[in-house]
């Protein structure tokens, strides 16, 4: 195999994304040959290097998984909690091997999530400039109007930039709405955050697709691998097929 970027080699090895690869390196967390490199055009090649993370060797990627995992409440989208809560790594121990949760949903949020040791597809997948949508069956306080699904499509401003969403109503009522909310990014409480500023508090959020695939009728706290289908067109959509 030709020599690769260290980045992109610790993603494919599955120790973390792309974009976590290149913070441990410019931390000096990362050595090769033995010598600590900070540079992230580092090339390296698996057959003769060795790679090591805190002192630990990264050792080259095994076969690749990705799975789908409908989450439920009380969990936190991490491998690791210094809070000691559940995390959704704890509801797929039959999968030999680690995976890493593909993007955040909130502890108190339901729904689609992937999971993958694949850290190339993971960093596409969660970079902004994928674009790759995202869609939430959302519920909220109060019944928005016409003019605020407006702005919602239009684009609200969030962090100093605009933040738009695809809206459909799915049912509306003086007390509470019902909304599918598609975005194109994800940002921290992004969904919480935006309903807030139009007024409308978010009082449950679910996840029903990412890219092109769809929680169906995935029980809750249950998994399954991709079929060999989904994981194309995942990969397509990121622009690796």
């Amino acid at each position: 195999m030709p020599q690769e970027r260290l980045q992109k080699y610790l993603a494919r090895a599955g120790v973390a994304s792309r974009r976590a690869a290149e913070e441990w390196i410019k931390a000096g967390r990362v050595s090769v040959n033995g010598l600590v490199v900070t540079e992230l055009g580092t090339k390296v090649d698996e057959a003769r290097d060795v790679v090591r993370v805190d002192g630990r060797r990264v050792k080259p990627a095994g076969p690749r998984l990705t799975v789908m995992l409908h989450k439920p409440y009380g969990y936190v989208s991490t491998t690791r909690d210094p809070q000691g809560r559940r995390v959704v790594t704890e509801l797929v121990p039959e999968i030999r091997g680690r995976l890493y949760p593909v993007g955040r949903l909130d502890y108190d949020a339901t729904g689609l999530m992937i999971l993958t040791n694949d850290g190339e597809l993971a960093h596409r997948l969660t970079h902004p400039g994928y674009r790759v949508p995202r869609t939430y069956r959302v519920t909220v306080a109060g019944e928005p109007a016409p003019e605020t699904l407006r702005l919602l499509a239009a684009g609200v401003e969030l962090d100093g930039r605009p933040v738009a969403a695809a809206v459909q109503v799915v049912k509306a009522e003086a007390e509470k709405a019902v909304l599918e909310l598609t975005v194109w990014e994800g940002r921290y409480h992004l969904l919480k955050r935006l309903m807030e500023r139009l007024g409308h508090p978010v009082l449950k959020i679910k996840r029903i697709s990412f890219g092109p695939l769809r929680l169906g009728t995935l029980a809750r706290g249950a998994y399954r691998l991709l079929t060999s289908k989904e994981l194309e067109d995942l990969q397509a959509a990121v622009g690796l097929k």
